[in-house]
């Protein structure tokens, strides 16, 4: 099989396996089982507190014991077996452990399909540059498929979803054991000190006052990234109880109205340099900001009817730039505002912020916010306002990050924009 086609499987795969749940666990949680938002808030910040240290750690058994493919199908044959034991599973209390154990082995499989592909890509003398994006492209139509076969199949309410994920996922890692083998570089140093082998020496940007206060909004922002993934689904699917919108296609096919999300991830991308070139780093990254208070706040006056359903496809259309210009521009920032020795750790610091902990912080005091005020006494969520609170939340990170943060477009970051072009 061609290797450029075998890559693009296991880029559909690595993302099909997430899909299959990530936007309908809250409607498993909060809707069928009736869990507290505090009780599903600890269970999905097992994503981000996996993220906090299992890619350095699988960083380091690839780089200098296990081979890359090996390891990533190990991973994701566990990772599938996990998955299988869910339906058994009947309190949040021991979901909480096994959706943590499950996403131990799934989020350092993220870096490590990036890991394989460009050493696979580089031996077979390919351009990265050139080949990579469009096989990373049908990472995300891996998610969207997931989601329409999620939603399809009836399983956005019971635990029928995680089995689709990890059917999935045991054959995504019998599949990797084919690939060509990606051998441990042993590019760490035998005299190492811990702090380097796991990418730590990057903390020091801390010290710098500009660096550090990025950070610092990177793990506000951060706060935010999950929130619509967390809650989207089991707020539209909420509306089934109201005998008006009970058997509107918005509420039958909320996973499939929620994909143009991803949707618009993939053509927002196409338009980042533009953007980039256009205003420059700091505007994009507020950009973004404004996105995400428009994001929540077009829920807040959403509905199943026709106009309410025009309020969600514009949030989710609005998604794409919310997600990808802050990702790619801060992601740029880094790149171009530190030194080549700490670059890659620093990199790995700005994923730890965002993903790591600011998606746990979010997580969890989202749950307990919402739990405290805005869940009246029969038991009915006032989502209006829990949307007009995070669309407020965000509005202050907006504004604090326009008047802090002092950046100009430097003619490094020109260059790196021009490299992101062709």
């Amino acid at each position: 099989m061609n290797i450029k086609l075998r890559l693009t499987i296991m880029s559909f795969m690595q993302f099909f396996v997430w899909g299959a749940w990530l936007i309908t666990i809250g409607t498993y949680c909060l809707n069928a089982k009736g869990w507290t938002f505090p009780q599903f808030g600890a269970i999905f910040s097992t994503l981000a507190l996996a993220s906090l240290f299992m890619p350095a750690i699988t960083g380091i058994i690839a780089d200098k014991w296990v081979n890359a493919e090996k390891l990533y199908g190990i991973l994701h044959i566990i990772y599938g077996l996990i998955l299988f034991y869910v339906p058994k599973v009947n309190d949040p209390d021991t979901l909480y452990y096994v959706i943590f154990g499950a996403m131990i082995c799934y989020m350092p499989t993220i870096s490590l399909a990036n890991s394989i592909s460009y050493t696979i890509l580089k031996n077979s003398k390919y351009d990265i540059v050139k080949v990579f994006p469009p096989i990373r492209v049908w990472g995300t139509v891996g998610f969207i498929v997931a989601m329409w076969a999620t939603n399809l199949t009836d399983s956005k309410a019971n635990a029928n979803q995680f089995i689709i994920a990890a059917i999935g996922a045991i054959l995504l890692g019998i599949f990797s054991f084919t690939l060509p083998k990606c051998p441990p570089p042993k590019n760490i140093k035998e005299n190492a000190s811990l702090i380097e082998k796991l990418g730590l020496n990057a903390f020091k940007l801390f010290g710098e006052y500009k660096m550090a206060l990025f950070f610092l909004f990177s793990m506000l922002l951060g706060g935010a990234l999950q929130l619509t993934n967390m809650y989207g689904d089991a707020f539209i699917t909420g509306f089934e109880s109201n005998p008006t919108y009970a058997d509107s296609f918005v509420v039958k096919y909320s996973t499939i109205i929620l994909s143009i999300s991803q949707i618009s991830e993939t053509l927002f991308i196409l338009a980042i340099p533009f953007f980039l070139r256009r205003f420059g780093i700091k505007k994009v990254m507020i950009f973004s900001m404004i996105a995400w208070v428009l994001r929540f706040g077009l829920f807040a006056y959403s509905d199943p009817s026709f106009w309410g359903t025009i309020h969600i496809v514009l949030s989710c259309i609005v998604y794409g730039m919310a997600f990808d210009f802050f990702n790619i521009s801060g992601s740029l920032f880094v790149e171009t505002n530190t030194s080549s020795s700490i670059r890659s750790s620093a990199q790995g610091l700005f994923m730890m912020m965002t993903n790591g902990f600011g998606a746990w912080l979010g997580s969890k005091i989202s749950g307990i916010v919402i739990d405290e005020y805005f869940i009246a006494a029969d038991g009915s969520r006032d989502w209006h306002h829990i949307w007009l609170s995070f669309s407020i939340y965000a509005l202050i990170v907006t504004v604090l990050f326009a008047i802090m943060f002092k950046h100009k477009h430097t003619r490094a970051e020109e260059e790196a924009i021009n490299r992101i072009s062709h």
